[in-house]
């Protein structure tokens, strides 16, 4: 078993779309293990988003993160990462399925 980290963010959060992106987890095969609604502030975010600190989207990505609540969740199943990354696609539509 393995386990990654999952983040339904603050734009989904507000749409109330968390009901339904949990139901989709739990039916891919995800063992929910923990989950916990949080709001970030710039400080975390920024520290949690460190590694894109040079990158020319940091401001805008720690704003949006800090701008409302999250649900954070630790996801397990086999092959955890990668079926993770099958789920949610690619974050540059141009290389999306």
């Amino acid at each position: 078993m393995e386990t990654t980290l999952a983040i339904i963010k603050p734009d989904a959060y507000k749409d109330g779309k968390t009901g339904k992106i949990i139901d989709r987890i739990i039916s891919e095969g995800f063992n929910i293990k923990e989950m916990k609604q949080i709001h970030m502030s710039t400080r975390q975010a920024e520290g949690f988003y460190e590694i894109h600190r040079d990158r020319p989207f940091f401001d805008e990505l720690t704003s949006f993160m800090s701008s409302g609540c999250c649900v954070v969740l630790s996801l397990e199943r086999e092959n955890a990462v990668s079926r993770w990354r099958d789920l949610i696609g690619a974050t540059n539509p141009q290389e999306a399925a």
